[in-house]
């Protein structure tokens, strides 16, 4: 399944409970069809000692959110906007559905 969401890309979540909440992306699994946002559904785990963090303890980290529940934020206007593809110029480009400008 083609995903219209990148890497680097500004989202909004539009659904659940961190509704509301924008960040950019940091990683995206097309397997699983899900998404990290920087600073978005930060959940708590528990790691044991190791070489990296020798003392362990809780440690606050994003979890991956379904790209059904983010929105693509358009660059110049700051508005969610859907995603659609065009040729321009004899190249295939993301567009902007509301402002049908090149993402």
């Amino acid at each position: 399944m083609k995903l219209k969401i990148k890497t680097g890309d500004t989202v909004r979540i539009i659904a659940g409970d961190h509704k509301g909440t924008e960040g950019k992306v940091v990683s995206v699994d097309r397997a699983k069809n899900r998404a990290i946002v920087e600073g978005a559904n930060m959940v708590s785990k528990h790691e044991k000692p190791s070489a990296q963090n020798p003392q362990g303890g809780i440690v606050k980290k994003e979890a991956p959110i379904h790209i059904s529940n983010l929105s693509l934020i358009d660059s110049k206007s700051g508005e969610t906007t859907r995603v659609g593809y065009e040729v321009r110029d004899g190249k295939k480009v993301r567009v902007s559905r509301k402002s049908n400008e090149v993402i």
